[in-house]
C-alpha cells in the first residue's frame, strides 16, 4: 500500500469511539471516503468505508487486537495506491501489496511467529537496487501521456517500459541512462521530473485510448478449453466448483501453460499450504515461452484465509492494478482470482459490523456492483501512446460454491458478467477425470471460430461443433442406457457412445504429471481430434453395411488413440493421418 507524494505531510486527525472486529468508527476525522487512514498508537493502515455526520468508519487491514476507544487516527487525505515500476515480477505481496518476502527476511533473526508484524510498512519497491536504464527519446523530442521514455529489462522474459504518466506531456529535456534507482528522475519533460516509481489509485481503472473486441484466444494448452470453450485475451472466465474438483489446480495450470505474457495470482481467501506449494512450483518450473523461471513473469498477491479479512477485500484490487499496469506497457497479463468466493465472504463480513441490510444469503446488496467493476476491468485495449501499443488483461476467477450449489450469488453473478464458463463437476473429479470441466454445463460466448480456421486449420469451427453435437447426443443416449442398458440402443447409437468415450477419456482428459500431455498446442489439438472425427464416419459407415457394433469397436487400432496424448507436437502432423487412415482401412475390411 503506497501513500501518494505528501500523504505524512498533511495529517488530520480524530479518535477511535468504537471498535468491532476490523471496524473502527472515529470522530472528528477529516477524511474522504477510500482515504488511508492510520488507527492507534501502532499506525494500523485502514480505509475509510463510510462517512456519517461526526463520525467516519474505517475497515483495518491489520487485526484489531490492543485498539482502544480514545487512541488517536490520522488521515493520509489520499487513497489507497500501488506502488508500480520495475522489480514488481517475481515477487509475493500482501493484499496491501506489503512485501512478504522482504518481512520474512526482517523476522528470520527473532523467534516471533512467522506472520505479518502489526503496523509494518517497508517499501514496496527497493529503493537501493539500480536499474540499467535505456532511453528510447532524446532532448526536444515532444511526448504525451502513455509514450515510452525508455526501457528497462525487468527480467530474462519481460522488458520493462518506462511510459509517460497520465496526463504529462510536453518537450523532453534532461534525459538520462545507465544504471538509476526506481525513484531518481529518468527526464524531465517542461521541467517536471520523471521517475520510473509511480502510483496509482487501486479502486480507479487505468485509462486506456480505445477498447478491442475480444477476437484473439488466450492460448491455455488445455484441450477442453481451447477447443471446445476458449477464452478470448482480454475476455473473463468463471470456474465454479465444489470441494477437491480441482479449481486451484486447473488455475495454476493457466498460469504455467497459458501464453499470456504476464501472470498475476491472486490468492484471496485460500489455504496457506496451497500456495506454498504455488511458490515453490513456480520458482523451480522453467517457462516454456522463455526458459527462464516461470517466476520471473509472475507476480503473487497473497492474501490467505488466516490473514486479516479487509485485506482480503482490497487484494483484487491490487491484483488488477498491477495487471493493468503491465497491459499499458502492450503486454498480455492474465489475472487468476482464487476465489472471488472468499473476496465475496469477506464483504459480507464487513457488512454485516458495518450493520447493513443484507441481500441473498447475508451478502450486502452491491455483491453484483462490486463484482461487474471487478470483470469490467479485463479487456483488450489499445494503449495510451502514440505507437498505438496493444494490451490485454484477462480475468478468471474460481468460484467455490458451499457444496457444489452453483445458485448461490456468487456464482450467478459471476455467470451473468463472464464470457466463459467453466463448470467443475464432483462426478468428474471423483472418477480421476481431470480438468473436471462438464462439457454439457460450461459454455464460451466468444467468437473465435474465425481466428482458428485462419490461424490453426481450416475446418476448426466445424469439426468443434461436430464435437459439441456428438457430446449432445451421448448425453441424451446415457439417460436411455442407465434405464435399459447398452443393448437396447441401435447399432448407429452404439457408435455414438463409443466414439463419445474416445473423446472423454482420450482427448478431453489430459495429465498435468505427464510433460508431454501437461500441455497441447492447437495445431496438435486439431490433428487428435480429426483422427476421431474419421474413426467415428469409418465406424458409423461400417455398422450402415451391415456390420455390427460390437466387431467395428473391437478393432485394435482404435486402441492407438489413446496414444497420441504422448506423442510430441511436432511429430503428431506426421503420424494423425497415419493413424487415421489404419483405422479406416481395419473397419472397411470387416
Amino acid at each position: 500500500m503506497s501513500p501518494a507524494p505528501g500523504m505524512h505531510a498533511a495529517l488530520d486527525g480524530g479518535v477511535v469511539v468504537r471498535v468491532g472486529g476490523p471496524v473502527v468508527v472515529a470522530r472528528a476525522l477529516r477524511a474522504a471516503l477510500y482515504d488511508v487512514v492510520y488507527v492507534g498508537h501502532a499506525r494500523l493502515p485502514g480505509e475509510v468505508i463510510r462517512l456519517e455526520s461526526r463520525d467516519a468508519v474505517i475497515q483495518l487491514y491489520e487485526d484489531a487486537s490492543g485498539v482502544r476507544p480514545g487512541e488517536p487516527v490520522h488521515s493520509s487525505n489520499a487513497p489507497m495506491r500501488a506502488e508500480l515500476g520495475p522489480g514488481l515480477l517475481g515477487r509475493i505481496f500482501d493484499g496491501t501489496q506489503r512485501p512478504l518476502e522482504v518481512l520474512a527476511r526482517r523476522g528470520e533473526d527473532s523467534f516471533a511467529s512467522p506472520t505479518v508484524p502489526r503496523g509494518a510498512a517497508p517499501p514496496v519497491l527497493d529503493r537501493r537496487r539500480t536499474w540499467e536504464f535505456e532511453p528510447t527519446v532524446e532532448a526536444g523530442d515532444a511526448v504525451g501521456p502513455g509514450d515510452v521514455l525508455g526501457v528497462v529489462d525487468e527480467t530474462p522474459a519481460i522488458q520493462h517500459r518506462v511510459l509517460v504518466p497520465y496526463p504529462l506531456s510536453g518537450t523532453v529535456s534532461n534525459v538520462r541512462a545507465g544504471p538509476l534507482r526506481v525513484d531518481e528522475p529518468v527526464a524531465s519533460i517542461d521541467r517536471v521530473p520523471v521517475a520510473m516509481l509511480r502510483s496509482r489509485p487501486v479502486r480507479e481503472p487505468a485509462r486506456v485510448a480505445r477498447l478491442l473486441d475480444p477476437d484473439t484466444p488466450l492460448i491455455t494448452g488445455q484441450r477442453v478449453i481451447d477447443t471446445l470453450f476458449p477464452l478470448a485475451r482480454g475476455g473473463t472466465a468463471t470456474i465454479p466448483g465444489g470441494f477437491g474438483t480441482g479449481k486451484t489446480v486447473l488455475e495454476h495450470t493457466l498460469a504455467k501453460w497459458s501464453d499470456a505474457h504476464v501472470v498475476v495470482y491472486v490468492a484471496c481467501g485460500e489455504r496457506g499450504n496451497e500456495l506454498s506449494e504455488v511458490l515453490a512450483e513456480f520458482r523451480e518450473l522453467v517457462d516454456p515461452l522463455s526458459g527462464a523461471p516461470l517466476m520471473d513473469r509472475t507476480i503473487i498477491v497473497a492474501n490467505t484465509s488466516n490473514m486479516p479479512v479487509a485485506a482480503r477485500e482490497s487484494s483484487i484490487y491490487t491484483g488488477i492494478t498491477l495487471a493493468e499496469y503491465y497491459r499499458d506497457q502492450g503486454y498480455d497479463v492474465a489475472l487468476l482470482a482464487d476465489s472471488t468466493s472468499r473476496w465475496g465472504e469477506a464483504l459480507r463480513e464487513v457488512s454485516s459490523r458495518l450493520e447493513e441490510m443484507p441481500a441473498e444469503e447475508g451478502y450486502p446488496a452491491y455483491l453484483p456492483t462490486r463484482l461487474a467493476e471487478f470483470y469490467g476491468r479485463a479487456g483488450s485495449v489499445v494503449c495510451l501512446g502514440r505507437d498505438a501499443r496493444r494490451g490485454s488483461v484477462s480475468i478468471v476467477g474460481a468460484v467455490s460454491p458451499p457444496g457444489g450449489d452453483f445458485s448461490e450469488p456468487v456464482t450467478q453473478h459471476s455467470l451473468r458478467l463472464a464470457g466463459t464458463f467453466w463448470a467443475l463437476d464432483t462426478g468428474l473429479a471423483r472418477q480421476r477425470h481431470f480438468p473436471a470441466i462438464d462439457w454439457g454445463r460450461s459454455y464460451a460466448l466468444y467468437r473465435l471460430d474465425d481466428w482458428f480456421d485462419r490461424e490453426v486449420a481450416p475446418g476448426w469451427a466445424r469439426q468443434r461443433q461436430w464435437a459439441l453435437d456428438l457430446f449432445a447426443r451421448e448425453h441424451a443416449l446415457l439417460a436411455i442406457v442407465q434405464l435399459l442398458g447398452t443393448d437396447a440402443l441401435a447399432p448407429p447409437e452404439q457408435i455414438v457412445l463409443r466414439t463419445g468415450r474416445l473423446l472423454r477419456e482420450d482427448f478431453l482428459q489430459q495429465s498435468s504429471f505427464d510433460e508431454r500431455d501437461a500441455t497441447c498446442p492447437p495445431a496438435k489439438q486439431f490433428l487428435m481430434l480429426e483422427v476421431i472425427r474419421r474413426a467415428h464416419e469409418a465406424m458409423s459407415a461400417a455398422v450402415a453395411r451391415g456390420v455390427g457394433a460390437e466387431t467395428v469397436t473391437a478393432v485394435a487400432s482404435l486402441a492407438e488413440v489413446g496414444q497420441m496424448r504422448s506423442w510430441r507436437p511436432d511429430e503428431t502432423p506426421r503420424r494423425a493421418p497415419g493413424l487415421a487412415a489404419r483405422i479406416e482401412q481395419e473397419v472397411e475390411a470387416l
